[in-house]
């Protein structure tokens, strides 16, 4: 297995240097059930925030990325279930995928709530608006 940093990914996607392009698409290409990449969360986090800010990426279009490298056998995401979510969360719900991954890694280690001064991530349960 082999760990795929956000780059990879972003070009994957993007197809928008066609050197670099090619290189991400023979990585991925390569890779397999029995020899899958891997993405951590802080990659996923990263990246939706890339295709978001720099690529300006519809919601529905980044949250269909992500499912699709969930999805994808020759692919391991770390907290899967986490990311599949904040995705689904994100395209309906609005709420920042950033967000809703905090909120997530704070419930994973035991905390009773998320306090923040973002009114938008106090919209997601166990986050309170700091002041309210």
């Amino acid at each position: 297995m082999i760990a795929l940093d956000t780059n990879i990914l972003v070009r994957f996607l993007t197809e928008d240097d066609e050197a670099q392009t090619a290189l991400a698409n023979a990585l991925i290409s390569s890779l397999s059930e029995k020899n899958p990449g891997f993405i951590c969360r802080e990659v996923m986090v990263e990246l939706v925030w890339v295709l978001e800010r720099a690529y300006k990426r519809d919601r529905s279009a980044i949250a269909q990325a992500v499912e699709g490298l969930l999805a994808a056998p020759e692919i391991r995401v770390e907290a899967a279930e986490d990311i599949g979510r904040a995705a689904q969360r994100y395209r309906e719900e609005g709420l920042g995928f950033a967000d809703v991954m905090i909120a997530k890694a704070a419930e994973r280690a035991g905390a009773s709530e998320l306090v923040t001064l973002d009114r938008r991530a106090a919209g997601i349960s166990n986050v309170r608006l700091l002041g309210s």
